[in-house]
């Protein structure tokens, strides 16, 4: 069989995902199976939303070694509401700044999310961006390793300004020149200690000085000793140069330029995939496809694409490194290709979904695949990513709503208090009693739906911008967290009765009431199905 006879779709929608052993075309023509060639029997994918679930709760004992161009991530967050009276351009105004490790930094942060242990191994300069860089990482939990300071080098400083949740402008400060011999050596020692406890090695090349000859001859040959699978994130035409790797994941544009050759279409980027992995020594090759979701070549020649799922994107920045995390765990707990790669396409999901550099919780993507979903907002969102995620709305200008309630079985009377209160904002937040709030509230026979299905149903409501849960009986403190502009309210309630009102107003918000809808509510839907029954 040669390489292109084995051109497979798979789709991550599906509970079981299947191939065709004998596709030239990929399309979806089938139920199950995705391919125009329906000769030959199909066979299951291990990768169900439990088998991928399994593999990230094996990841607290591993160690993943976090290697290369480690940098600092600046996010300047303001507006723009003119041009300029002196030339014409944007007037940005700026309202907060924040910083994060990025490159390898950001790599060992995911990796320390998705609760494995993470040592990073970098370069910096002496200079306030690696000290910034510093605490930073000190302060990330499971994150240990070695930055190496050069003297007269600057930290690698990557400053974005975003402006309604839009990229105006990237400026970057840096030195892309070699390191030089003694912290190269110093490279060299650190990785060769770290690699005797570890599980898998990522490599991370911006082409900013790290990826020498000598550290990528050191990386092969550690790995080779000590068993490791290397994942690496390569920079520029030359895939040979990183050695026989486990993996070697380009994006569509990398994997086209190392090539020469277009990688637009599923055929087009079969045959990229294929002149890669002709041209280096890499046992597979995964090319990320933004949208389009993942297509990779394995060591027999077999090509795989993955797709993706349509997702809203709040900022792509770092999602690249939110996959080679989640590839490299994959891998590292013992999964196969398709598992790390179907693991990478819901953990990059995630990323995008947030603003500024991503991280990816192991909680956040067990969420994801116990929802069949990729999208975070697919469900309930954690109050520190909720957080950040109002920060960016209300730099973009935006007003945020708040409701809450139990959303037992979603009737009218709910929609009518979700559509007025999304018609007097710009972005609407749910708050949703927990099964056990729920049952402290109305009873053991409630609720009828899970808190999981409620969130989900909620979520997929085009009204609804995100879905919290809450364990107390009352959202008191999730509305002093989340600091609202507008608290609806369906009922008969008199003002002072709301819980949550007084706070809102005295921050100079507003409360909204919404008439009952009569003869809508749960409990007369419960009565009425037992009626019918």
């Amino acid at each position: 069989m040669g390489p292109l006879d084995a051109a497979f779709v798979v789709d991550t929608r599906r509970k079981a995902l299947w191939i065709n052993t004998n596709c030239r075309s990929p399309a979806l023509t089938g139920d199950n199976c995705l391919s125009y060639d329906q000769t030959r029997p199909c066979w299951e994918i291990d990768v169900t939303e439990q088998n991928l679930s399994a593999l990230i709760d094996t990841s607290s004992t591993k160690k993943i070694i976090c290697v290369g161009d480690t940098m600092l991530d600046r996010f300047v967050y303001g507006s723009v509401d003119r041009i300029s009276p002196e030339a014409p351009v944007p007037v940005f105004r700026q309202t907060r700044v924040t910083e994060m490790p990025g490159g390898a930094g950001n790599v060992a942060r995911n990796v320390a999310a998705l609760d494995a242990e993470a040592v990073l191994i970098g370069v910096v300069g002496d200079d306030d961006e690696a000290r910034r860089l510093v605490r930073a990482i000190g302060d990330m939990d499971g994150v240990t390793g070695d930055l190496i300071a050069e003297r007269g080098r600057p930290t690698t400083l990557k400053t974005r300004y975003v402006a309604t949740s839009q990229q105006m402008l990237r400026v970057d400060s840096e030195e892309t020149s070699a390191i030089d011999r003694a912290t190269e050596q110093a490279v060299i020692d650190s990785l060769t200690y770290e690699a005797k406890s570890a599980d898998a090695i990522l490599f991370s090349d911006y082409a900013k000085g790290v990826a020498t000859p000598g550290i990528l001859d050191v990386v092969t040959r550690v790995a080779a000793e000590f068993d490791l699978p290397v994942i690496v994130d390569p920079k520029g035409r030359d895939f040979n140069k990183y050695g026989p790797v486990a993996l070697i994941k380009p994006n569509a544009a990398e994997l086209a330029a190392a090539t020469e050759l277009p990688s637009g279409s599923d055929q087009e980027t079969a045959a990229a995939l294929n002149a890669a992995k002709q041209g280096s020594m890499a046992k597979a090759i995964v090319a990320t496809r933004a949208a389009k979701g993942m297509s990779y070549v394995d060591e027999n020649g077999r090509i795989v694409h993955v797709q993706g799922e349509a997702r809203e994107v709040y900022d792509v920045s770092g999602a690249g490194d939110t996959s080679l995390a989640a590839l490299g765990i994959g891998l590292a707990v013992g999964g196969t290709l398709e598992q790390a790669v179907a693991l990478a396409i819901r953990a990059s999901g995630i990323a995008v979904g947030k603003a500024g550099t991503a991280a990816v919780t192991a909680a956040e993507l067990n969420e994801s695949l116990k929802l069949g979903m990729a999208r975070v907002g697919s469900g309930h969102t954690p109050l520190t990513a909720l957080q950040a995620r109002i920060d960016v709305w209300r730099d973009a200008g935006l007003t945020i709503g708040f409701t809450n309630g139990c959303f037992d079985i979603l009737h009218p009377g709910h929609l009518k208090v979700l559509e007025e209160a999304r018609e007097r904002c710009g972005r609407l937040i749910v708050g949703l009693n927990s099964d056990a709030s729920v049952r402290r509230l109305k009873g053991a026979s409630r609720p009828v739906n899970s808190e999981t299905s409620r969130a989900r149903v909620l979520s997929a409501l085009s009204v609804v911008d995100d879905v919290i849960v809450f364990e107390e009986d009352t959202p008191a403190n999730l509305i002093d967290a989340i600091k609202p502009d507008l608290l609806v309210k369906g009922g008969d309630y008199a003002l002072e009765d709301i819980v949550g009102a007084r706070s809102v107003l005295q921050r100079g918000g507003a409360v909204h009431i919404v008439p009952l809808v009569q003869g809508e509510s749960t409990t007369s839907a419960i009565e009425r199905a037992k009626g019918d029954a």
